[in-house]
């Protein structure tokens, strides 16, 4: 896969959107920001509104309308134009004075098509036309209150957020989440009259939920027009249930079919269910700085996938704590800043020391060619020493100009190797690494009993003990890595011990997490009963045999832990580090748990790793712990350190 034409892909899609938005308010939901943020920037969209004023607001039943000097507006949506969307935008027009109004939508008008249950034979015979869109834009002149006004609906595929060349999120589905074996049970509930699903394995397109499979083909649509941005006539791999539904409505999308007629290069996409492997996700393992950097950082509100930086000490403003949200915060994406841009891509390629030199090398640098009165210092770096030639350029407001972006990344690093969090680190660590070593010769019940002097109560915990979601992290580690265990005697008893220590933990906390709110089902912690948490807790535990079930189905994949000898410890093996090591050994030429999904006879035909060609790994992987799952693009540049 092409990592410029991954990049170009998106701001190909955001040119479309920028030529449109010239003196307009502009309206953007949470993901096309976020595509928007990693793809070129709100800069460059503002650059683009030539206003006065900051036109931009957050699409939302509670935005703000057009006044009588703003007649033109400009939504850009990442969702279906239906249901509680469409109420959003008639309601933001009719308190408003547009004239002319532009809806972009993410997704094609086939898909809409099937949102309308228009049957796929009629679908076929309106090719060329878009009788939904045209509808829409009908009702847009009706709101607006003239039907001489201009509506245009059109739909540019802002399916990706561009984090890396070969690193690609798609914010718009960060909910979706591959199944576990309790949804086989909810889907039964819900066809009665249709043959009961025993397992995962027998899951497919006509089992699942309408409103599951509609938001799979949204995913689809997305997936196919990168493919055609690509040239490519892609051939679809599956390992996992949900990957499989997947792969198998792409490979049969009958807008992908009429491409692949007349492209002209080849790639294989292998779509991976994360629930079979979320030790990754949650682990601290991996010796890089940006992983680290992610997961301590508060994360920037209404993204899925970057951080805040605090950067208030480079600003006259007193570092005090009401002061905290005076200042814009710093981010890790900086698509219009070259040497942010440079030494954000080092960053994610390279070990948290090297890492480290690399961000003050990058400052020094910046330092020197600004002329600024930078002391040189060789040895270990450290957080005292990066802020020092930060400070550097407190008072040059050219300076700041010119290296926004490094003295971001700059900031982000001070702040991670500063933060108490980082030195939990090691004790994270030195857990999971204990974890490993003893798994071979210990039971579950034995590990879980090692877990249980940790949970401690809010009144009882240090700041070097763990806090309830980091319990969670904890649990989730030791459930995926363990994999398929037998729930005897011994291990029921460890698992209760736990239980009821967790529940007193979560009813005693002062103040709910989000996470905890969620879990809970309580929005405050006074309405939190110890019955209401060993309710939750239960259910967690639940999720978690689960979860350590998620590769009982596999034949190949069925582990992510390498034993010990007496030359190795007893490490972990991610699984796409896996699934790429099979797609690329020669000697094993027949795939068991990578399915190939057929569109037409042809492709029954064929069989074994010759129907690999460029290989496309798609992945719903966590990036930071306990946070939404993301969609990864990963090509052959595959960094052990990166959980891949």
């Amino acid at each position: 896969m092409s990592s410029a034409g991954v990049l170009s892909f998106a701001q190909q899609g955001w040119e479309q959107v920028l030529a449109k938005v010239k003196w307009s308010v502009v309206y953007l939901d949470a993901a096309c920001a976020e595509s928007l943020h990693w793809s070129c920037g709100s800069s460059r969209l503002l650059e683009a509104v030539k206003g006065p004023a900051c036109n931009l607001r957050e699409f939302e039943p509670q935005a703000i309308g057009g006044g009588a000097q703003q007649p033109r507006a400009v939504f850009v949506l990442s969702c279906l134009l239906k249901g509680r969307t469409v109420d959003t935008l008639q309601d933001i027009i009719r308190r408003s004075h547009f004239q002319y109004c532009v809806v972009v939508t993410a997704v094609s008008h086939a898909v809409h098509l099937t949102a309308n249950h228009v049957p796929a034979a009629a679908a076929a015979e309106l090719e060329g036309q878009q009788p939904v869109f045209e509808q829409l834009e009908e009702k847009l002149c009706e709101w607006m209150g003239n039907v001489n006004y201009t509506a245009e609906v059109l739909h540019v595929p802002l399916l990706l957020a561009p984090a890396a060349p070969h690193l690609a999120f798609t914010p718009a589905f960060a909910t979706l989440f591959p199944l576990l074996p309790r949804d086989v049970h909810l889907l039964n509930s819900a066809r009665p009259d249709k043959r009961r699903l025993i397992n995962l394995s027998e899951v497919d397109a006509t089992s699942l939920t309408p409103e599951l499979l509609l938001h799979i083909r949204c995913l689809v649509s997305g997936l196919s027009s990168l493919c055609e941005h690509l040239g490519v006539r892609e051939e679809c791999f599956a390992v996992g249930a949900l990957s499989r539904v997947i792969a198998t409505d792409l490979a049969n999308y009958a807008p992908a079919k009429n491409r692949r007629k007349t492209a002209t290069g080849r790639a294989s996409v292998v779509f991976v269910d994360r629930t079979l492997d979320l030790t990754g996700a949650v682990g601290h393992h991996g010796d890089n700085l940006i992983e680290k950097i992610i997961s301590v950082l508060p994360q920037l509100p209404g993204h899925t996938s970057d951080v805040m930086v605090n950067m208030v000490e480079l600003t006259a403003v007193q570092t005090m704590e009401e002061n905290q949200n005076v200042i814009a915060p710093g981010c890790l994406a900086q698509s219009n800043d070259t040497s942010g841009k440079a030494l954000w891509e080092a960053l994610l390629n390279t070990k948290h020391k090297e890492a480290v030199m690399e961000v003050r090398r990058h400052l020094v640098e910046a330092a020197s060619r600004e002329n600024l009165p930078i002391r040189m210092s060789m040895g270990r770096v450290t957080p005292g020493q990066l802020m020092s030639y930060i400070q550097l350029f407190k008072n040059n407001l050219k300076a700041l100009t010119n290296h926004c972006g490094l003295l971001q990344l700059g900031m982000a690093t001070v702040q991670t190797l500063k933060h108490p969090q980082t030195a939990k680190w090691d004790n994270f660590l030195a857990f999971e690494r204990l974890l490993l070593q003893s798994l071979g010769d210990s039971t579950m019940a034995v590990v879980l009993n090692q877990l249980l002097p940790m949970i401690k109560s809010p009144s009882q915990r240090t700041s070097d003990d763990y806090s309830s979601e980091e319990l969670l992290i904890l649990l989730i580690y030791i459930y995926s890595v363990t994999g398929e265990f037998v729930l005897d005697k011994d291990l029921r008893e460890a698992e209760d011990r736990v239980k009821k220590a967790l529940a007193h933990v979560f009813s005693e906390e002062s103040e709910l997490s989000p996470l905890l709110q969620k879990i809970t089902g309580c929005d405050s912690a006074i309405n939190l009963t110890f019955p209401k948490s060993q309710l939750a807790v239960n259910d967690i535990f639940t999720s978690l045999q689960e979860i350590a079930g998620a590769r009982t189905l596999m034949r190949q994949f069925k582990s992510v832990y390498v034993p010990g000898n007496h030359t190795h410890q007893a490490s972990y093996k991610p699984l796409l580090k896996q699934v790429v090591e099979e797609i690329f050994n020669p000697e094993k030429p027949d795939p068991t748990d990578i399915e190939h999904t057929s569109s037409g006879l042809t492709d029954l035909l064929k069989t074994g790793f010759s129907m690999f060609m460029k290989v496309m790994v798609l992945s719903t992987r966590l990036l930071k712990p306990l946070n939404i799952p993301e969609l990864l693009f990963a090509t052959d540049r595959l960094h052990p350190d990166l959980g891949f």
